[in-house]
């Protein structure tokens, strides 16, 4: 006989640890997304090297010296002010119509925009043009955001979604154009030309092939993406109470209806706020950057030092975020990370010296970027696909509005609060007015984003200290350790064929422990009932709960430390869906219950024996059969870590069947 669980000896740690990778290769297999990702890819260049081309242009078309230092700043707030005036025009485009449609229509434009910049040759139509230009984005982006959990086959691979988009548009991207650009603007060296182009010239051909870029955009989305006009593929699970309208509804009744679900879902209110906050915080950084620099005592170099460090703490936090959702909801690690962030800025404001000012930096960075990714992930997944569009739109016009209010009023404000001497107590000592400013920053930051974990935390009587406490406990890392639930609705299904698969896979070289539901025959389970009487179904969830932490402490957990593969019964799910079932609980508040009691532990795989055929009610449809329903929701929900396999049979057949299902997933776990 073959080992059953051959190629899993040596599970090796790297794999263990490359969850995030793993995860990204899952969401690149579904062929709509990747191409999607690579449209992305090709606006996001776009966007990069238009700043950059559009300032060149401008700087060769224009004489004054005023305009050309004003060219940078201008070409910028140029892009960000549609999104100040018209973002809520996009997110209803975005819910009224075909995305698709409107992602075609955006990108034609504005390759015709401009490529009539590039023709025109005017510094007014250039500024004009750009600002169209913006203006098409604005509906742009919210089609793209919303229909991205469409293209995806489950809901909970949003979040690593956003994280591919977020590294393409703010990484990948800002290199690529970068790169670009240096290389059309050498091409008379590069080349070395006959006939060497103009700089005026070299400026227009950056701003053609922005415009092709936009049109390449347009016929992939027209022609390869036909996915992006599907609509509520995974319906969002309630997240608040505000009614949503239909699509067909006038503008002005869907502007009022998204105003209207705002105040009414605390979980969309209390993103905003904190978002309000993150954002305050981030133009603080932006606008006080430079002066902030000079009054370490440094110049550009410490400027560009300051720089690289907001961006590495920035992915770095995209990059552990999904860790820690593994063991936090989303929506204490939105709150938590704005905090985080907040602190971090007030310690970069007393900094006295750079090396305290960088690590400070990158933490403002990390919590920033976990913030802005959790709350575009909490929007893929938690509001419905009807308003989706618009929540998106808000979510970004804040970004928009914010920022660019900041990047005006900071400057001011430093100027203002500047001294360059500052008397206290007959003592001279030098001041600077960015110090203030990001202290404010600070505040404000930590103030708002206490407030939006406050509206948002669905775990409010569990103290957050304690889930910290869990995410924070260094227990040894399970590198080769492997846990198989078998699952079901029968008892002595699950029990005897927990047990022949433990028997089966003790043939191989691995350690074999099975563990059985601490709720059938554990003693301790039948002396905490005799000892109290537990009529209450919220009461006897509560005792199982305990009874399953202590078995999983004690038996489940060493054994997966010390590598062997444990096989249990019943371990989660069967208990879940039957308690709801029967008491009419809620799930949710059940699966935080089952967090609580296996802190967080989850099968690597699980085994579902469906006995639909021989236990649902002959007169009744598949749905209405509640236990059943349950499961199959989960496993349908993550299929990944879920077998289906039919216990229809004699115990030998269904144990042949979950034999062959095993030994399949079990490869494909060795593989990867």
């Amino acid at each position: 006989m073959n080992s059953p669980n051959k190629g899993l000896a040596e599970r090796s740690p790297e794999k263990a640890g490359a969850s995030t990778v793993y995860r990204a290769r899952r969401v690149l297999a579904i062929r709509a997304f990747r191409r999607l990702w690579g449209v992305t890819y090709l606006c996001s260049i776009a966007d990069w090297l238009a700043i950059l081309g559009l300032v060149g242009l401008i700087t060769k078309l224009s004489q004054g010296y005023t305009v050309q230092a004003f060219a940078f700043s201008g070409v910028v707030l140029t892009q960000l002010v549609p999104g100040l005036l018209f973002a809520p025009l996009g997110g209803i485009l975005a819910d009224r119509f075909d995305r698709r449609k409107i992602m075609i229509g955006c990108d034609l434009l504005r390759c015709g925009l401009m490529l009539s910049i590039a023709l025109a040759g005017s510094p007014l139509w250039l500024f004009l043009g750009y600002f169209l230009v913006g203006l098409c984005s604005t509906m742009w982006i919210p089609a793209k955001d919303a229909a991205v959990p469409n293209l995806l086959r489950r809901p909970d691979q949003v979040e690593t979604a956003n994280q591919l988009g977020l590294v393409m548009t703010y990484g990948v991207a800002v290199i690529t154009g970068a790169g670009l650009y240096a290389l059309i603007t050498s091409l008379d060296t590069t080349l070395h030309l006959p006939v060497p182009f103009t700089d005026l010239e070299l400026a227009k051909i950056i701003v053609v092939v922005n415009g092709l870029l936009y049109l390449a955009s347009a016929i992939l989305v027209a022609t390869r993406i036909p996915e992006l006009s599907l609509r509520d593929v995974h319906p969002a699970p309630g997240a608040g109470t505000a009614a949503v309208r239909e699509p067909g509804a006038g503008a002005r009744g869907m502007v009022r209806d998204g105003l209207r679900f705002v105040r009414g879902t605390p979980l969309v209110r209390g993103l905003l706020i904190g978002a309000a906050g993150a954002f305050a915080a981030a133009g603080a950084v932006v606008g006080s950057a430079l002066p902030y620099a000079v009054s370490l005592g440094g110049g550009d170099g410490t400027f560009a030092m300051l720089f690289v460090a907001v961006f590495l703490g920035l992915a770095g936090g995209m990059v552990l975020l999904p860790k820690l959702a593994r063991r936090l909801p989303h929506e204490r690690i939105f709150g938590l990370a704005i905090v985080v962030a907040g602190a971090a800025l007030a310690v970069v404001a007393i900094a006295p010296v750079l090396a305290v000012a960088l690590p400070a930096v990158a933490a403002v960075g990390a919590g920033a970027g976990g913030a802005f990714l959790t709350g575009v992930t909490i929007i893929g997944t938690r509001v419905d696909d009807a308003i989706r569009g618009r929540i998106n739109a808000l979510y970004q016009s804040l970004l928009k509005v914010i920022l660019g209010l900041a990047t005006i009023a900071v400057p001011l404000l430093v100027g203002w609060l500047h001294r360059p001497v500052l008397r206290l107590g007959g003592q001279e000592i030098a001041f600077d007015g960015s110090r203030p400013v990001l202290l404010g920053g600070a505040l404000l930051a930590t103030v708002l984003g206490l407030v939006a974990y406050r509206q948002m935390d669905s775990r409010r009587g569990q103290p957050i200290l304690s889930d910290l406490r869990r995410v924070l406990t260094l227990r040894p890392p399970r590198t080769s350790g492997l846990l198989i639930a078998i699952e079901g609705t029968t008892t002595v299904d699950t029990a005897g064929q927990a047990t022949r698969l433990a028997e089966w896979l003790s043939a191989g070289p691995r350690k074999v422990v099975l563990a059985a539901d601490p709720a059938l025959d554990d003693p301790r389970w039948r002396g905490l009932l005799s000892n109290r009487t537990l009529s209450g179904a919220r009461a006897r969830a509560l005792a199982a709960a305990a009874v399953r932490a202590e078995t999983v402490e004690r038996a489940v957990r060493p054994a997966l430390d010390s590598g062997a593969i444990v096989v249990m019964e019943r371990f989660v799910d069967s208990p879940l869906a039957q308690w709801s079932a029967a008491a009419g609980l809620d799930l949710r508040d059940l699966e935080d219950l089952a967090d609580w009691a296996t802190s967080v532990l989850r099968p690597d795989l699980t085994v579902l024996l469906d006995t639909a055929g021989e236990s649902a009610p002959r007169n009744e449809p598949r749905d209405s059969w509640t236990v059943p329903g349950l499961l199959a929701e989960l496993a349908v929900a993550n299929p990944d870590r879920y077998i289906v396999v039919d216990a229809d049979g004699t115990a030998d057949e269904v144990a042949e069947r979950v034999r062959t299902g095993v030994r399949a997933a079990l490869a494909d776990l060795a593989g990867n």
